[in-house]
């Protein structure tokens, strides 16, 4: 599968498996130490995802060096790997989904979300042919979805809507572009799947149609900035720059928007009419829409609402065992920061 869409492989019953999982090369091998994380530098840990795109632009462009800040990007070829490096301390931020923020707590980790990267507004979708009228009748069907998935975990939340569960449904585990390719050819019913799979196979199929995408549930699928909790005490010039970093990168894909996609798509390792396509998709929060998910309490859109939904929907599923404190995570002080300028 195309390492452009791995970030969807998601963190599921994280709690007590950390330590088990592998860690890839670029992992660094020993624990970050604070002699070595001087105020100027800071790690993260990304998957290959459109949602970095203002970040790799910034990251050419210079804006974090001309902010002072040494951003040591390491890829990992899954957000498991780098989820759990984060735990070990071998990085100070990653850019996880919601979903897997909410896991990360649940384990102890103590971190602070300082930036909201992307939502997902028709990226995912759900395919299903045109016998099935809607999603309650997807009860006694068989539905292809990578099983532990941010996809499956959309699944859940859709079916959700209408009192069904994972009870109610036959699970046939396949990855996105697997999927998409079972409903294509005609041998599933209902899959679970995202760009540039999602519109492919509903393009090729003509016995069926999108019956449901991510634009109808704009809160479901969002990717997070966050940072370790004492590394951001320790260093909050050092997080601000961060933030002003990846928010100047998405204002010069604004003003530059072929240029920056180029940039971004070279990083990506994808072509550029690709990345602009998949774009198309996500949602790239700017500063007050930062300010409005993150320091709005009064707004539908602000993100601890949101998380807490996830955190009790996630311990119904039975993937956390209790549902961790929220509110300190959210950490809105560097956008507001940079707001009042």
């Amino acid at each position: 599968m195309n390492h452009f869409w791995t970030r969807r492989q998601t963190l599921w019953m994280l709690t007590g498996t950390a330590a088990g999982l592998a860690l890839h090369a670029c992992t660094p091998n020993q624990p970050r130490s604070p002699e070595t994380s001087d105020k100027n530098t800071a790690s993260i840990g990304l998957f290959t995802w459109v949602g970095s795109t203002p970040l790799y632009i910034a990251k050419e462009k210079g804006f974090f060096d001309d902010l002072g800040l040494d951003l040591d990007v390491k890829v990992f070829s899954a957000n498991t790997d780098a989820n759990t490096a984060f735990i070990a301390n071998r990085l100070d931020a990653v850019s996880p989904v919601a979903s897997e923020a909410v896991t990360l707590a649940a384990t102890g980790k103590d971190f602070r979300i300082v930036l909201v990267q992307d939502t997902s507004v028709g990226g995912d979708g759900i395919l299903a042919r045109n016998s099935i009228a809607e999603i309650a009748d997807f009860k006694g069907e068989r539905i292809a979805v990578e099983e532990g998935s941010v996809s499956h975990f959309f699944l859940l939340q859709v079916l959700d809507t209408v009192g069904l569960d994972s009870e109610d449904f036959t699970l046939v585990n396949a990855p996105p572009d697997a999927a998409a390719a079972a409903y294509q050819s005609g041998n599933i019913p209902i899959a679970v799947t995202y760009a540039p799979y999602l519109q492919k196979a509903n393009e090729a199929q003509s016995d069926g149609r999108i019956i449901y995408d991510s634009s109808q549930m704009p809160t479901a699928i969002t990717d997070l900035y966050v940072f370790d909790a004492a590394f951001s005490d320790r260093h909050p010039e050092t997080v601000l720059a961060f933030v002003q970093g990846v928010l100047q990168g998405l204002e010069f894909l604004r003003t530059n928007r072929e240029e920056g996609i180029a940039i971004a798509a070279q990083q990506l390792d994808i072509p550029p009419e690709e990345l602009a396509s998949a774009l198309n998709g996500v949602r790239l929060p700017d500063l007050q829409a930062n300010l409005e998910l993150l320091a709005n309490p009064q707004s539908d859109r602000y993100l601890l609402n949101s998380m807490q939904s996830l955190a009790q929907f996630l311990k119904a599923q039975g993937q956390i065992q209790q549902v961790p404190d929220l509110a300190p995570l959210i950490e809105p002080k560097f956008i507001l920061r940079i707001d009042s300028v």
